[in-house]
């Protein structure tokens, strides 16, 4: 039984609880949602970086549990239901399938992924709900709402289309809470000549009560709790940049509540007819969906003395979590504060800028950039796709996804720096006796007396604690950069022993140059597990090694102290199994015709397939004739 669980049972599973004195950490990643299919933009923004700090976790032998889930509630969803012409609840099986199916190609290992469309949603959000309303947080006020007399409901943000208000704007397509032409944010009733998407009717202003959350009541808690953590959560800082601009602009009121049908409804009598806005209830999946992982729940959430909560997200999330967004939004650490309870509240924010498509801005709307469901018509493999993402995660701002550069990166870094080492080291051990070592590794000793193996065991030990800093301040994009320079000192290794010479002239030092570097190619494994668990895989085959006996970068069982040590990882007459090349080359005109592949919009791409599909139908059809 794992010694990190408290053998319970759930899904056939072991559940893990938070254990006393253990390092106990909670990890959630912005809530995708439902309504589309993710982007690259979406992946490397939240559930990526979060798998690749949950394995780190695991690595370390932290007591760690991956939190995520599908977004689901809202007018998104029910705009895109009355597109597909199916209800809310089918979308969201149909889009959850998706975003299932795409984390488990990039291999994200959520320890639960959840929805927010549960009974557990509901049960948990109206429990805030009323903690916040009997401790006076809540206001009521009356608002204007654009009310639309044909379909007989108030229109959310989006279900408004008109002319922008703004001088020179002409852009008569803005939505009712942005124009996506000049950008500028607006409220449905700043529209000029507004129509209902719809049925395309013009709609009149009503007045409408809703329930508000009085944020600058909690801002003394508030600002107590973010001067606290942000230093002692090493927050990035585009994140304490984001969060202390929304805070210096002031805090107002923030709407709670939307005159929609798909939410959680509000258990108040007045406002029985309408459910909670989207991110008010969003935030709070994090913990309903904690719940459908463990009925123990409020061991993790409610249990600040033992648990650390990091969250990971993109920047135009980073207000929901912290302060406040534009427009009506609200924030999640405000509405635990407000509830008086001990809630276990974000140590850690982990953000990331854009990235960036090519041409332009990835967009799930317009349908531009690569998606989820795009990568796996590539024949690239996973490990590539997360390697290049990771590289170029933006951490401090927007970064620019190239085919050409995602060539470079494989060609030159997987494929002849990381590739090479390990193909070198297996190779030369699996050649036959004469040549090689017969496929075992070999006996060997006197490393401490070996000067070039001694010098070089002092710099892979100092990159190991270099990559552990990274790792615990969640710098991933600098851990992966040093853990592939450890590849890159296996390589000067090789060279400067000259060990196909030494193989004739000084089997002993051979042997010792061997051995170090089969414990390297086993640490490799190990550091680079978090950020490409299938390329670890396929070394621990390699090296005839069964993953579940994966090395450890825990401080207890010792293994932190060998791997500065190479020489000690693999033990002498361990027989390894067959050396395979770990990369392929990715050829020039491969990257044109992946760029000619995936320009345009995800629709135009579908249509031209389509169109095409047809021209050789046609064609089949005169042959035949």
């Amino acid at each position: 039984m794992d010694d990190q669980s408290d053998g319970r049972q759930g899904n056939g599973r072991n559940l893990k609880l938070p254990v006393p004195g253990k390092r106990n950490i909670l990890i959630t990643s912005a809530l995708p949602y439902v309504n589309n299919i993710p982007h690259l933009g979406t992946i490397i923004g939240c559930v990526l970086s979060a798998d690749v700090f949950a394995r780190y976790c695991r690595l370390r032998g932290y007591n760690a549990v991956y939190i995520c889930g599908t977004d689901e509630y809202g007018t998104a969803t029910e705009t895109k239901a009355r597109e597909e012409n199916c209800t809310p609840q089918q979308i969201c099986d149909k889009y959850y399938a998706i975003h299932k199916e795409v984390y488990d190609w990039f291999d994200i290992c959520f320890d639960e992924f959840g929805r927010t469309s549960t009974p557990q949603q509901t049960e948990v959000c109206q429990s805030i709900f009323k903690k916040l309303m009997e401790n006076g947080w809540l206001t009521e006020n009356t608002m204007q709402q654009l009310f639309c007399e044909t379909c007989n409901r108030f229109l959310a943000d989006r279900l408004v289309e008109g002319s922008c208000p703004v001088l020179d704007c002409n852009n008569d397509s803005a939505r009712g809470d942005q124009c996506d032409k000049c950008g500028k944010l607006l409220n449905p009733t700043e529209l000029k000549d507004p129509r209902c998407k719809i049925c395309q009717a013009r709609p009149c202003i009503r007045d409408t009560d809703h329930l508000f959350l009085e944020l600058p009541l909690l801002k003394d808690k508030l600002e107590e709790y973010i001067s606290d953590i942000s230093v002692a959560g090493s927050w990035s800082q585009n994140a304490i940049q984001t969060t202390y601009a929304w805070l210096k602009e002031g805090l107002k009121s923030r709407c709670i509540t939307r005159d929609l049908k798909w939410g959680v409804p509000v258990p108040h009598e007045k406002f029985k007819d309408k459910v909670f806005y989207v991110w008010f209830d969003a935030p709070i999946g994090y913990i309903s969906i904690t719940s459908c992982y463990t009925p123990d729940w409020e061991k993790w959430w409610k249990n600040p003395e033992d648990v650390e909560l990091y969250q990971f997200m993109g920047k135009d999330n980073v207000p929901f979590h912290t302060v406040k967004v534009f427009s009506s939004h609200v924030m999640f650490p405000s509405t635990l504060i407000g509830t008086g309870e001990k809630w276990t509240l974000m140590k850690s924010i982990s953000v990331t800028e854009y990235l960036m498509y090519e041409a332009g801005k990835f967009s799930k709307s317009k349908g531009t950039g690569i998606f989820g469901n795009d990568v796996q018509d590539t024949n690239i493999p996973v490990e590539v796709w997360r390697y290049y993402l990771l590289t170029n995660r933006p951490e401090v701002s927007d970064t620019l996804f190239t085919w050409t550069d995602l060539q470079a990166k494989l060609n030159t870094e997987l494929l002849n720096n990381l590739g090479n080492f390990i193909n070198r080291v297996l190779s030369f051990i699996a050649k036959p006796q004469g040549l090689g070592y017969g496929s075992i590794i070999p006996d060997a000793s006197g490393a401490e007396s070996h000067s070039l193996t001694k010098r070089f065991a002092e710099r892979i030990g100092i990159c190991v604690d270099q990559y552990i800093e990274a790792m615990e301040k969640v710098k991933l994009k600098q851990a992966l950069k040093i853990a592939m320079s450890i590849s890159s000192e296996g390589n000067a290794y090789l060279q400067e022993s000259q060990f196909w010479k030494l193989y004739k002239q000084d089997q002993a030092s051979c042997s010792l140059v061997v051995k170090t570097s089969a414990g390297l190619v086993y640490l490799l494994a190990c550091l680079l597990e978090p950020f490409m668990p299938s390329f670890s895989l396929k070394v621990l085959k390699e090296l005839n090694l069964p993953p579940e006996n994966q090395f450890s970068l825990r401080v207890e069982n010792g293994d932190l102290e060998k791997a500065k040590k190479p020489w000690e990882i693999l033990p002498a007459g361990h027989k390894i199994g067959t050396p395979d090349p770990l990369f392929k080359e990715l050829k020039d005109e491969e990257v044109e015709a992946f760029r000619k592949k995936f320009s345009g919009s995800q629709a135009e791409r579908v249509a031209k397939g389509e169109a095409e599909a047809r021209k050789l139908a046609e064609q089949l059809e005169q042959t035949k004739v």
